[in-house]
């Protein structure tokens, strides 16, 4: 509120009064409205110079210098994807195998891996690569599929169940439930959960033996070891994917699974494939 002066002048005021006070009508000072439209000239100039107005979901006005952070981090990672290209199509062409052997490629294709895996593969799997109910832990020697490092790239590229890759791997765990009575189901429940060593009735585990044996058997072997050829999992060593407890026991072998990796192939370049494969492989449990 502007102060009231000494000396009676002719201002108008903004019609306000309160208690006797009136608010006089006193222009802005001048500096501050000379300032208040070079912002408004300064406005208009960053709109046309940068990307300012969304003319559609893709995007907005590129601006006459065409500059975007996108555009910056996009250069940036060209930058040292031209810095690497020399060993990453080293990379892609070796013989995983034969890493060992070339200490420098294989320290690359460590660290490139890492970083790798963190972007893609992480969300599953885990920071660690420790997995979850549903995703394997890959800190261990229960591979389902094989966890040498060629077989661990193959399965990296193709992916399991994967209906974009002809050559994905293909092994589903049946819904028993819909197939066996129900004391077939009881008694072959309670021999599984026998084989990893958890109480269990001994008659019917006995009887769910030979349920096992005509029906689980063909995939997971008669010593219920599993087969790498089919992705079918060892059920002897307590190690579980989906949960080894009783009801998860059930829930599996009433209902089945058919859990889905990715085919990284087709989001993946073949170097990345062959890094996330050497990172993965020597974390512990490649074989």
């Amino acid at each position: 509120m502007a102060r009231k002066p000494t000396e009676e002048k002719n201002i108008p005021t903004t019609g306000h009064e309160w208690d006797g006070i009136k608010e006089y009508d006193n222009p802005m000072p001048r500096w501050w409205v000379w300032v208040f439209y070079a912002t408004i000239i300064w406005g208009i100039g960053y709109t046309i110079a940068y990307p300012a107005w969304p003319i559609s979901k893709s995007g907005a006005t590129p601006g006459l210098l065409h500059w975007s952070t996108r555009g910056d981090v996009a250069a940036e990672i060209q930058k040292f994807t031209d810095m690497n290209a020399d060993l990453n199509a080293k990379l892609a062409s070796a013989d995983l195998t034969a890493l060992d052997d070339d200490a420098a490629l294989k320290n690359y294709a460590v660290q490139y891996g890492r970083a790798t895996f963190a972007t893609f593969c992480s969300q599953c799997h885990g920071s660690g690569a420790a997995g979850a109910k549903g995703y394997p832990n890959l800190l261990d020697n229960d591979w389902l599929w094989g966890g040498d490092i060629e077989t661990i790239r193959t399965t990296v590229t193709h992916g399991i169940r994967s209906a974009a890759d002809e050559e994905t791997r293909i092994g589903d765990m049946p819904a028993w439930g819909d197939m066996l009575e129900e004391e077939e189901l009881a008694n072959v429940i309670e021999y599984v959960v026998s084989l990893a060593g958890g109480e269990h009735d001994a008659a019917m585990a006995e009887a769910g033996k030979e349920v096992f044996a005509d029906n689980c058997a063909a995939c997971h072997g008669d010593d219920a070891t599993g087969d790498r050829d089919l992705g079918a999992p060892n059920l002897t060593d307590a190690i579980w994917l989906y949960g080894g407890d009783r009801d998860s026991i059930t829930e599996t072998i009433k209902g089945g699974r058919a859990g889905v990796m990715p085919n990284w192939n087709a989001k993946l370049s073949a170097s990345q494939i062959a890094a996330v494969t050497a990172y993965v492989h020597q974390l512990g449990g490649g074989e």
